[in-house]
């Protein structure tokens, strides 16, 4: 059965570039370098806001696309009487323990 892992500190700020808040810090950003260097704010600082911005966008489609798709994936292992219950908890897994489980899977279908 797994257990939920601690997860690792990277774990944790992509799900923060992913929530709403990451677009409020990316804007405090923009506005503080506006206040205290406005001569340096031009098109490139514009630009990378807008970096910043999208990068957001991109993550936050990312994760909600992720998480749509395991909800449906434990559904499915829900109401399938053969599979087993603990795999609807592997997204909870940091990648690398994911990647160890894949593997195994692997090697005892091939062996």
């Amino acid at each position: 059965m797994l257990v939920p892992a601690k997860k690792h500190w990277t774990t944790n700020i992509g799900q923060a570039a992913g929530h709403p808040a990451a677009f409020l810090f990316v804007l405090v950003y923009a506005a503080l370098w506006l206040i205290f260097s406005p001569a340096t704010f031009e098109w490139n600082a514009v630009a990378t806001v807008a970096v910043f911005v999208m990068t957001l966008f991109i993550q936050r489609a990312d994760r909600r696309d992720n998480l749509a798709l395991h909800a449906k994936l434990d559904e499915l292992l829900r109401v399938d009487n053969v599979a087993r219950s603990e795999l609807t908890r592997l997204d909870e897994q940091e990648p690398e323990v994911i990647q160890r489980h894949r593997d195994a899977e692997v090697r005892k279908s091939v062996g």
